[in-house]
């Protein structure tokens, strides 16, 4: 066999054994939309489980608090003159029985802006952007016997910040994806181009 064909030879077979992993452990995506509860305002200790949050407004995802008002001069124009500040949300959840040996990971679509979050007290990161989505890996800090609290805060302070409207919040879907142990990451396949010339790429 020539040496050239070993190379496309290797990355067909990889490609198969993926697609094998992936067909006997397919990946489940379920909307994670509804039972959140919302707060207006900074809450210093809403990261903890056992944060009270028994007065916070019960609503479903997708949420924009900016578009609630009111309108005021002293907002900035090109969002519209609404306010924006900072937000909490939390929801408290379980997992079902047939996830226990998966991997479960919590999918943002989309939050504006400066979101963090929690599970559960651990700290699983930052997004500054606020249009792209993101995935945190939640599966070491799960009860998987019992309940989960997650909670999100969103940092929408610097409020004239864009030449359009954006809003404040979780504005997009939030997703609860589980996939075997084996498995490939959400953005994890790429392609490279290695070698580049006017004659070929």
């Amino acid at each position: 066999m020539k040496i050239s064909l070993i190379k496309p030879l290797l990355l067909l077979l990889a490609v198969a054994f993926a697609l094998q992993v992936s067909a006997q452990a397919p990946r489940e995506k379920a909307l994670f939309n509804a039972g959140w509860k919302f707060h207006k305002g900074d809450a210093p200790g809403a990261d903890q489980p056992a944060f009270n949050d028994q007065d916070w407004r019960k609503l479903d995802l997708p949420h924009d608090w900016s578009i609630e008002g009111p309108f005021d001069a002293q907002w900035a124009s090109a969002t519209a003159f609404l306010p924006a500040g900072i937000g909490w949300y939390r929801k408290t959840f379980s997992i079902e029985p047939s996830q226990k040996d998966k991997n479960i990971s919590l999918y943002f679509d989309g939050v504006y802006k400066n979101s963090e979050v929690w599970l559960n007290g651990h700290y699983l990161g930052k997004r500054p952007n606020g249009f792209i989505p993101f995935e945190y890996d939640i599966t070491k800090y799960l009860n998987k016997d019992g309940k989960n609290i997650v909670a999100v805060k969103v940092d929408h302070t610097q409020f004239a910040d864009s030449r359009w409207y954006t809003g404040s919040g979780i504005y997009r879907n939030v997703y609860l994806i589980a996939t075997g142990p084996v498995h490939m990451d959400t953005w994890g396949v790429i392609f490279n181009t290695t070698q580049v010339s006017e004659q070929s790429a």
